[in-house]
C-alpha cells in the first residue's frame, strides 16, 4: 500500500508528470518519449490498471481518497493529495473528476502480431483529432472490432483527450502503426484481409451490397475529417465503399461513420 502524501507546492518535482496537460504539442512530444500517459477519472484509471498498465503515480484531491481507497491500497506508486486550486495550477485546467494517474506505456506491437487471429480491423489514415480517435476506439470496442491500425501521422491513442473520450476503450482494443504508409497496407493484404476504403466518391459501391459481415476477414479504412482517405490509400484497397445517405448529405463525422461501418461488418443482415 502507498501512503498518500499531501503536496502544497505546485513546483514540487513529484508533480512533474502532470505539468502543462493542456499544452497539446508539449504533451505529444513528451509523453511517448518518456514512456508515460495520463489517465483521467476513476473509471479510466481502473480500466488502465485492469488492462495491465503500471501506475507511476496518482494525483487526487482529498474528496477522492475514499472513492479510490481500494486502488490506493493496491498501489505500488506514490499517491499525491492536493487542493483543487493546486491541481489546476499544475495541470492548466480545472480537474473536474478530481483524480489523475500517470501510467507507464507498453511497447507497441508490430502490425503483423496485431493482425494474427483478427477478423475485423479498422485502418485509420491521418486522424489527428483526439476526440474523433477516442470515439472510434470506443465504437471499435463496443461493436466487436478486433484491432485498430494507424498510419504514422495519426494522433496518439493514449493522449489524455483520446483516452477520456473513449472511456478507456483504448485499453481494450489492440492497436499498432502501419509504417511505411501506404506501403504497409501490403501487410494487411498478406494477412488475408479484404480492404474496404470508406469514401463518398461516385465510383464507390454501397457497403451493404458487399455483405461485409460475410467476409472472412475485413479491414475498414477511414480517413481524417474533411479530407478523407488519400487517393493512394484508396488505390491500395480492394473496394471503395460508401454509406448510403439521404437528404443530400454526402458524408458523416468520421466517428459516426466508423460506428455505422463497424456494425455493418460485425452484424449479419436481418
Amino acid at each position: 500500500m502507498s501512503e498518500p502524501s499531501t503536496i502544497t507546492d505546485p513546483a514540487d518535482p513529484r508533480l512533474a508528470d502532470y505539468t502543462g496537460l493542456t499544452d497539446v504539442e508539449l504533451r505529444r512530444r513528451r509523453e511517448p518519449a518518456e514512456g508515460l500517459f495520463i489517465a483521467e477519472g476513476e473509471k479510466v484509471i481502473r480500466r488502465a490498471l485492469a488492462a495491465g498498465y503500471r501506475m507511476r503515480s496518482m494525483l487526487l484531491t482529498a474528496k477522492w481518497l475514499d472513492v479510490m481507497a481500494d486502488v490506493i491500497a493496491e498501489a505500488d506508486a506514490p499517491v499525491h493529495v492536493v487542493e483543487p486550486a493546486l491541481a489546476e495550477a499544475v495541470t492548466g485546467y480545472h480537474v473536474h473528476r478530481g483524480a489523475l494517474a500517470s501510467m507507464e506505456r507498453k511497447p507497441l506491437p508490430d502490425a503483423a502480431d496485431v493482425l494474427a487471429g483478427a477478423r475485423r480491423v479498422a485502418v485509420l489514415e491521418g486522424l489527428v483529432d483526439h476526440t474523433n480517435l477516442g470515439a472510434i476506439f470506443r465504437s471499435a470496442a463496443a461493436l466487436g472490432m478486433d484491432a485498430v491500425l494507424l498510419s504514422p501521422d495519426c494522433a496518439d491513442p493514449l493522449y489524455r483527450r483520446a483516452v477520456k473520450v473513449s472511456m478507456g476503450a483504448v485499453f481494450a482494443v489492440p492497436y499498432a502503426r502501419l509504417d511505411p504508409w501506404p506501403a504497409g497496407l501490403a501487410t494487411v493484404r498478406a494477412a488475408g484481409f479484404t480492404l474496404l476504403a470508406l469514401t463518398p466518391a461516385d465510383n464507390a459501391v454501397d457497403l451493404a451490397g458487399l455483405a461485409p459481415h460475410g467476409l472472412p476477414k475485413a479491414a475498414l479504412m477511414l480517413g481524417a475529417e474533411g479530407d478523407g482517405l488519400t487517393p493512394q490509400a484508396i488505390a491500395a484497397a480492394h473496394h471503395p465503399v460508401r454509406i448510403p445517405m439521404a437528404h443530400g448529405i454526402d458524408s458523416l463525422n468520421v466517428g459516426a461513420a466508423a460506428a455505422v461501418v463497424f456494425y455493418a461488418v460485425t452484424t449479419p443482415a436481418s
